[in-house]
C-alpha cells in the first residue's frame, strides 16, 4: 500500500499538463524579453563570461524562488526578472560603469526586501477589490489572446494547425489540449524548416563575481527608478493575478521579501531584480494546467526546474528558445491563456454594480499607456479604484 501511495505521488508530479504549463511559462518569459536583458547587460558593460553570468544568476534566482515559494504556500507562485526594469536599465545606465550598476542592483533589492518586511505592500494590496484585480489581469492578457490571431498573418498554416490540434484535443483530451497544440506546432515548424538548432554549445555557464560600488548618483538615477518600476509594473500585477485566481491565502510580505533577498544575494553575479510574475504565472494558474486549483502549484515547480536548467546553461538555452518561430510562441501563449482570460473577464464583469469600475481598469490596462515611466497595469488599478470609490461613495 505504501508502494502504491508512493507511485501515485510520483505520478502526480509527472502529469504532462503540469510539465507543459511550466515549460510554456518559461518559453514565453524568455522569448518575450530576453533581448531586453541582453541590452541591459550590454549597457552596464557586461560582456562574454559576465553576460553568461547574468543569465546564470537570473535563471538560478527564478528557479529557486519558484520552487521554494510554490512548495511553501502550495500555490502557483511564479517569479521573473523585471522586464520593465531591464528596459529601464538599457536606456538609463549611461556611463556609470558595471561596478556602480551592481551597487544599484543591490540597493534596489534591499528596498524590495524592506517593503516585504515592513508589510506595507501587503496592506495596500489588501485594499484592491477582486473584480478590479480580475479586470487588470484580463487587460494584461488581452494582447496575448489577440496575438494568437495576429500571428496567423506570418505563418497561417502553422497557427491553424496548432489551433485545430487545440480544439480537437479540447473535445477528446481537454487536459492535454495545450501540450498537444505545442507538439503539433513544433512538428509543423520543423517540417517547414522553421527550426534552426545548429551551432548550439551545451557548455554550462559559470558565475562571475562582479564587485559592487555604491554612489549617490547611481542610487538616485538607477536604484530608485528600478525599484519603483519593479514594484508598480511587476509586483502589483503579480500579486493581483494571485488574488484574481482565488489564492487569497498567500501573504504578500514573504513573497516580496524573498524575491528581494534573492536579488541581494545574486546581484553581484548579474541578478539585477526579481519580482512576482503576472503573465507567465497566469499560464500556471490556468485550468489547463490542472482542473484542481490546489494542484496547480506543481506547474510552478516545474517552471522552476526549467528555470534552473536555463540558468545552468545560460545563453545556450536562450539560443534554443530563439530557434522557435515567433508565431509559434505567440500562438501557444494565446492558447495557454485562453481559459484564464475568459475567467478573468467573467469575474470582472459579473456584478453589475462593479461593472463600470472593472471596465475602466480593463481598458486602461489593455491600452498599454505609460505615465511617469510606469506601465498601464498600475494605472489601470489606480483609475479603476478611483472609479470604484467615486461610484460607491455617491451611492
Amino acid at each position: 500500500m505504501n508502494a502504491d501511495t508512493t507511485a501515485g505521488g510520483i505520478a502526480g508530479w509527472l502529469r504532462i499538463s503540469h510539465i507543459s504549463a511550466g515549460f510554456i511559462a518559461v518559453l514565453v518569459g524568455y522569448t518575450s524579453s530576453v533581448a531586453i536583458v541582453f541590452q541591459a547587460a550590454g549597457a552596464a558593460g557586461a560582456h562574454g563570461a559576465q553576460l553568461a553570468s547574468w543569465m546564470w544568476a537570473l535563471g538560478i534566482g527564478m528557479g529557486v524562488t519558484c520552487i521554494g515559494l510554490a512548495l511553501a504556500w502550495r500555490a502557483p507562485v511564479l517569479t521573473a526578472w523585471s522586464t520593465p526594469g531591464a528596459a529601464l536599465l538599457a536606456t538609463s545606465l549611461g556611463d556609470i560603469g558595471l561596478a556602480q550598476s551592481i551597487g544599484a542592483f543591490l540597493a534596489c533589492s534591499a528596498l524590495i526586501t524592506l517593503c516585504g518586511l515592513t508589510g506595507w505592500f501587503q496592506k495596500i494590496m489588501d485594499w484592491v477589490p477582486r473584480h478590479l484585480a480580475s479586470a487588470m489581469l484580463a487587460g494584461i492578457l488581452l494582447r496575448f489572446g489577440m496575438d494568437l490571431f495576429v500571428s496567423m498573418q506570418g505563418r497561417p498554416l502553422l497557427v491553424c494547425v496548432m489551433l485545430a490540434a487545440f480544439l480537437l484535443a479540447r473535445r477528446a483530451l481537454p487536459r492535454y489540449a495545450v501540450p498537444l497544440a505545442l507538439a503539433a506546432g513544433i512538428v509543423c515548424a520543423a517540417l517547414q524548416g522553421g527550426l534552426s538548432l545548429s551551432g548550439l554549445d551545451w557548455t554550462p555557464a559559470r558565475p562571475v563575481w562582479m564587485p559592487p560600488e555604491f554612489s549617490f548618483p547611481a542610487f538616485v538615477g538607477v536604484a530608485l527608478p528600478l525599484f519603483i518600476v519593479t514594484m508598480t509594473s511587476q509586483n502589483v500585477p503579480g500579486l493581483a493575478v494571485l488574488r484574481a485566481n482565488g489564492y487569497t491565502h498567500v501573504p504578500a510580505s514573504p513573497l516580496i521579501s524573498w524575491t528581494g533577498a534573492t536579488g541581494m544575494l545574486l546581484a553581484p553575479f548579474g541578478g539585477f531584480a526579481f519580482n512576482l510574475a503576472a503573465i507567465t504565472a497566469a499560464i500556471c494558474m490556468s485550468p489547463d494546467a490542472d482542473p484542481d486549483a490546489t494542484q496547480r502549484y506543481k506547474a510552478s515547480v516545474w517552471a522552476g526546474i526549467f528555470y534552473l536548467f536555463t540558468g545552468l546553461f545560460g545563453a545556450t538555452v536562450v539560443a534554443l528558445f530563439a530557434a522557435f518561430p515567433h508565431e509559434l510562441v505567440a500562438a501557444i501563449a494565446g492558447l495557454a491563456l485562453l481559459g484564464t482570460l475568459g475567467g478573468s473577464i467573467h469575474d470582472a464583469l459579473q456584478a453589475p454594480e462593479h461593472r463600470d469600475a472593472a471596465l475602466v481598469t480593463f481598458l486602461a490596462t489593455a491600452s498599454g499607456m505609460s505615465l511617469l515611466g510606469i506601465g498601464s497595469a498600475f494605472w489601470g488599478l489606480v483609475l479603476g479604484g478611483l472609479c470604484h470609490l467615486t461610484l460607491h461613495r455617491r451611492k
